[in-house]
């Protein structure tokens, strides 16, 4: 029963990635979190927000800015790099406390910066920093709209880079988590298979489903809405992270 829950929540979390992009990933590590050991809940994410945000960006394909995706998916390996040298096991109560901290992101005087993905240079520290908070917290949309929020591109062209990106990132995610977690004689705690199998198109489909929605909406209130969005779940990320401190 848990993971036909859980399989709704893939649909709606996917489609309101369509939609407002980093809202329902964070939705969905929030809910895998909840419902298995954290190894599994980051690989079990990564899989299906790679299914989701890969399908999202074939969908929008004729938006993407390719060579933001070759900058990305070179700092992106940097991170990769990086981290093949760390072991990093974090608890639940981290991984919600991290959660909870992310959406902090969205509230950064973005005038005070001049980041723009657009650029070279800032999309390569745009991949090894979003790929690096991917990993650590599981998920990182707050800090890659910091790198798009000065661009000049439409929503449409931010939701199908972005998706491309976030390609990188999870993959990048998947490999961290699950080679210590297949290499270990324990049980992964991983769903059974046939969950991936089913959850796949389904994250396919509420791509599908979002971008209808995200025909519909004007710029201003994309952004509006995702910054609220995002705060809300934030809030909600960190009172379950002070409950599970107080009862360790």
């Amino acid at each position: 029963m848990t993971y036909i829950v859980l399989l709704i929540v893939v649909l709606v979390t996917a489609t309101v990635s369509g939609v407002f992009g980093m809202a329902g990933g964070l939705m969905l590590m929030g809910a895998l979190t909840l419902a298995m050991p954290v190894a599994a809940a980051m690989v079990t994410h990564g899989a299906v927000q790679f299914v989701s945000n890969g399908w999202r960006a074939i969908l929008h394909r004729k938006y993407i800015d390719w060579p933001i995706i070759l900058f990305y998916g070179a700092g992106s390996a940097v991170a990769a790099a990086l981290l093949a040298m760390v072991t990093y096991s974090p608890t639940k109560a981290w991984v919600y406390l991290l959660l909870g901290l992310v959406p902090g992101l969205a509230w950064i005087p973005k005038d005070r910066f001049n980041l723009d993905a657009a650029k070279p240079v800032h999309a390569v520290a745009c991949g090894l920093s979003v790929t690096g908070l991917n990993v650590i917290a599981g998920v990182s949309g707050p800090l890659l709209d910091v790198f798009f929020v000065r661009t000049a591109l439409t929503r449409h062209q931010i939701v199908a880079t972005k998706a491309a990106t976030q390609a990188f990132s999870h993959t990048v995610k998947m490999v961290f988590y699950g080679v210590p977690l297949f290499a270990s004689a324990q049980a992964t705690g991983l769903p059974p298979w046939w969950f991936f199998i089913v959850a796949a198109p389904l994250a396919m489909l509420g791509a599908y489903l979002g971008g209808l929605v995200l025909n519909r909406m004007s710029d201003v209130n994309f952004l509006k809405w995702t910054r609220w969005i995002v705060t809300g779940l934030g809030v909600i990320y960190l009172i379950q992270a002070a409950h599970l401190f107080a009862s360790s």
